[in-house]
């Protein structure tokens, strides 16, 4: 009930005005979630920014940077940066994608400095919550398996704003399908809702950066160990036995778990290691010849894809 009050304050004085709300002179599209813990987001983000890529846009990303201690801030990612200064996702997205990405909790900050080099449109890596920050369009990530929990605030649940924050979204992507049962709590919001899936088609060495097909890869490494330092770590297990793959150990660690080589003394001896992006960009300078890493990239129907992009389109042309 006292989160409940001061969220529900904050956000009140922001649309009475006490509490300014900043624009940045560029169009911005916040990628976020209501509930703690990874939902999905850092694939749309990729898939947002590689399509604005292709449309000839130059588009940069803004991070909070969580887990990162930058010398300075706001932070400019380059080729040498690290996940221990700049945190692990937006390293990801920086090393992925070869676009701008800004870290800092000054997000304005980092917004401006993006603008400043000539970005047309800005994606916040997260950031739902961060009222100060005005944006331009909001897509709200569900995991369609964890949903919303037990349904309460924190701390009494996983939620940072309760699920009437849905309705006032512009767009709701499920992280997989939703079960029926709860198909019902979702029909009435007059959002514009979607499906997404990954899809993982190659893995790649983390030693050599050596990129190989998911069917010569399960020909001759059907049994693997596997590590996962996410959100739900169990999924990333699912995503692997779903492939083909037969776990021989497998171990979850928390999200933006900091590794250490003797980390991993028990896995990856008898088999190779497997683990997601997110770890591997954590653990490539101490990487063995068999620790291997799966990409995965967001898939939507194509129909929906294209009003998605559409809708982001239309704020820069505007």
């Amino acid at each position: 009930m006292l989160f409940w009050l001061l969220s529900n304050l904050r956000k009140i004085l922001f649309k009475l005005g006490i509490k300014q709300q900043i624009k940045v002179d560029c169009p911005v599209v916040v990628v976020g979630n209501i509930g703690i813990g990874g939902n999905g987001k850092t694939p749309i983000v990729i898939y947002l920014v590689e399509q604005l890529k292709a449309q000839g846009v130059k588009v940069g990303v803004i991070s909070r940077g969580y887990g990162g201690n930058a010398p300075h801030y706001p932070y400019l990612l380059t080729e040498s940066s690290t996940a221990l200064e700049a945190g692990d996702e937006p390293v990801l997205i920086y090393q992925r994608c070869q676009i701008p990405v800004i870290v800092g909790a000054d997000r304005i900050a980092s917004a401006n400095a993006l603008k400043a080099l000539g970005c047309q449109i800005i994606i916040s890596d997260d950031g739902l919550q961060h009222y100060r920050l005005a944006r331009d369009y909001e897509i709200c990530v569900v995991d369609s398996k964890r949903l919303f929990g037990n349904g309460l605030l924190l701390p009494s649940g996983p939620l940072r704003e309760s699920k009437s924050r849905l309705n006032s979204v512009d767009h709701i992507i499920f992280n997989g399908e939703v079960e029926d049962n709860h198909q019902a709590e979702f029909k009435n919001l007059a959002v514009d809702q979607q499906v997404m899936t990954l899809k993982a088609d190659s893995l790649c060495n983390m030693l050599t950066s050596e990129r190989q097909p998911l069917s010569k890869f399960l020909a001759e490494n059907k049994f693997v160990d596997a590590i996962a330092g996410i959100g739900a770590p169990q999924r990333f297990f699912d995503t692997l036995t779903q492939l083909g793959f037969k776990l021989e150990q497998q171990q979850g660690f928390n999200d933006h778990q900091s590794y250490q080589v003797e980390t991993f003394t028990e896995y990856g001896i008898k088999q190779p290691l497997v683990m997601t992006e997110k770890d591997a960009v954590k653990c490539k300078s101490f990487a063995k010849a068999n620790w291997w890493y799966l990409p995965v990239d967001a898939l939507f129907a194509q129909n929906n894809k294209n009003e998605l992009l559409a809708d982001i389109m239309k704020l820069i042309k505007n």
